[in-house]
């Protein structure tokens, strides 16, 4: 019972997708194809909805919601993340949005409304603020999160690297789901 539908809808997960069963997936939930979602993982699309790129990596104790349309946000925030992100243990992402190639550090919230541009670091235990907009192409850490500098190209080739890594590992784990 860790994918749940609620309200009539279903998680819809892409093709070869790992989904741990100690995680928890629930309601307007889509996941992109070649994406993990590690264990101790909260994912819940029940009062709005939440999309997944391809290949991403929601890693160990994450929390992802979204904020409901309501008298004081009419169209609420729902929570939209791109493709090849990783995205470190135990990070809360609310009602936001992150670009393609973005590396959200362990420990990091992002909070309603704020928007996550692509190819951006965000160092582990940051806060990005509701509504803050984070520029592609920089180092963002600290609580509120601050632009430091902007990313080497050792950074930038790393979020393709990450992304396949955890497509890798994540295979292996189906793999032997499989053969038990």
């Amino acid at each position: 019972m860790h994918i749940r539908t609620f309200q009539g809808k279903r998680p819809k997960l892409g093709d070869q997708v790992f989904v741990d069963p100690s995680a928890v997936v629930l309601g307007d939930v889509e996941i992109g194809e070649d994406s993990s979602i590690w264990p101790l993982t909260v994912i819940r699309g029940d009062m709005n909805w939440i999309r997944i790129g391809r290949c991403t990596s929601i890693q160990d104790g994450s929390v992802l919601h979204i904020t409901h349309a309501g008298p004081y946000n009419p169209d609420g925030f729902p929570l939209e993340i791109g493709d090849e992100v990783t995205v470190g243990h135990q990070v809360t992402l609310h009602g936001c949005r992150i670009g393609n190639r973005v590396l959200v550090g362990m420990g990091s919230m992002v909070m309603d409304g704020a928007v996550v541009e692509d190819e951006v670091i965000i160092g582990a235990g940051s806060l990005v603020p509701p509504g803050k907009r984070l520029e592609s192409g920089y180092l963002y850490v600290g609580r509120p999160a601050k632009q430091v500098r902007p990313l080497t190209e050792k950074e930038l080739a790393f979020f393709s690297y990450s992304a396949n890594n955890y497509r890798k590992l994540k295979d292996l784990h189906l793999q032997e789901a499989w053969s038990e």
